[in-house]
């Protein structure tokens, strides 16, 4: 089996139809299907089962994803080790992070790398979900949590403290809750992940119990616009709370945890004269936001 029959056989693998596979490649349908027809006869098996919900690897075929799987790390770690080797300012960069924070920092940061080096184009995307970097579907990473595979570098570039805001027109409407009576007659919006895996939730160490969660967000900038909105009061990071102009509630009190935001590339690509680059500008555009 070639790479080019391998990288076939994993898109269906993945994807588990034809159609799915051929938006990945980048190829028309018929062409997938006819590669894994060939593929199948050329090693005398069935790899796929064709169902009505899509294609199953047989036996055999699951025997052939761990041989296929360990042919694309090889080719991926070659690939890196050669783009490491780069020192053109020239090219993509894949750079990956929330919404909250590729509006903010990231966007401004690509604005001055395109003024500095117009050659080198950065494609980013925001989004909740970790892309992986083993296998080059980001080259940077821009997240709150550190990851702990070795074959990574993961910098910290900032730690903000959490705090509790409202907007002004909240407060001239509801007031400020009091401290200790868990945020009775007040309106709250929260982060929806937080929402399902805390059992006694709170902000900044204050419970829930006689607030009302009016709202519940999938993403921090979700959070951040329904409480510029005046929706309820919420839990963000201080820069960022007083970046939209937010009125901060009880300013002597914080989350225990901070907020971190962490900066991940692989080893392979640290020193591409463009990787550098790009990491070189998110750095600037933190500095000073607190550490």
């Amino acid at each position: 089996m070639n790479w080019d029959d391998a990288r076939v056989f994993l898109a269906v693998c993945r994807e588990s139809t034809l159609r799915g596979a051929a938006r990945v490649l980048g190829v028309d349908q018929a062409t997938v299907g006819r590669r894994v027809n060939a593929l199948e006869k050329a090693l005398g098996a069935t790899l796929f089962l064709r169902t009505s919900e899509g294609y199953a690897l047989t036996a055999v075929g699951e025997a052939a994803l761990l041989s296929v799987e360990k042919m694309e790390r090889s080719a991926l770690d070659l690939q890196r080790q050669i783009q490491g080797l780069d020192d053109r300012l020239t090219g993509i960069v894949r750079v990956s992070s929330t919404d909250s924070l590729a509006i903010d920092f990231l966007i401004p940061a690509i604005a001055r790398l395109h003024h500095q080096h117009p050659d080198v184009r950065v494609q980013l995307g925001a989004s909740t979900q970790f892309l992986s970097l083993a296998k080059r579907e980001t080259d940077i990473a821009v997240r709150n949590i550190r990851p702990d595979s070795p074959d990574l570098i993961a910098r910290r570039i900032a730690r903000w403290p959490v705090g509790l805001f409202a907007s002004q027109a909240y407060v001239d409407r509801h007031g400020v809750p009091e401290p200790g009576s868990l945020f009775e007659g007040h309106d709250l919006v929260v982060y929806q992940p937080y929402l399902q895996t805390q059992k006694d939730m709170s902000l900044v160490s204050e419970p829930l119990g006689r607030g009302r969660i009016v709202a519940a967000l999938s993403s921090s900038l979700l959070v951040r616009r329904s409480i510029a909105a005046g929706i309820g009061i919420g839990e963000i990071p201080v820069p960022t709370g007083q970046m939209d102009g937010l009125v901060r509630v009880w300013p002597e009190r914080t989350r225990p945890l901070p907020y971190d935001v962490w900066l991940v590339t692989h080893a392979d690509l640290r020193h591409t004269a463009r990787v550098r680059a790009v990491i070189d500008e998110i750095v600037a555009g933190f500095s000073g936001t607190g550490e």
